[in-house]
């Protein structure tokens, strides 16, 4: 019998970058951090970085899709998709 293994992946080199935080924001962070919320402060702002990323993302989208016509899109989507079984 043969063994198949998963490959693991190797860990990727995180880069450490230095920043500057008002005193209110990294007690913020702190007591996060020792709520046991998060293992340390580098996890916590990574967190809340990819938080901030993730709404902006979403805003972009509303914001696109403001600007479809609704009638246009269905007109494209019944051309694209006709004919197409799921």
């Amino acid at each position: 019998m043969i063994a198949h293994t998963i490959p693991r992946r190797l860990p990727v080199p995180t880069p450490r970058i230095a920043i500057t935080m008002e005193a209110d924001l990294l007690a913020a962070v702190d007591h996060c951090v020792g709520e046991g919320r998060y293992p340390n402060r580098s996890r916590a702002i990574q967190a809340a970085v990819r938080l901030m990323s993730r709404l902006w993302r979403r805003r972009r989208l509303r914001e696109a899709l403001a600007l479809v016509d609704p009638e246009e899109a269905r007109r494209w989507a019944e051309e694209t998709f006709e004919g197409d079984l799921w």
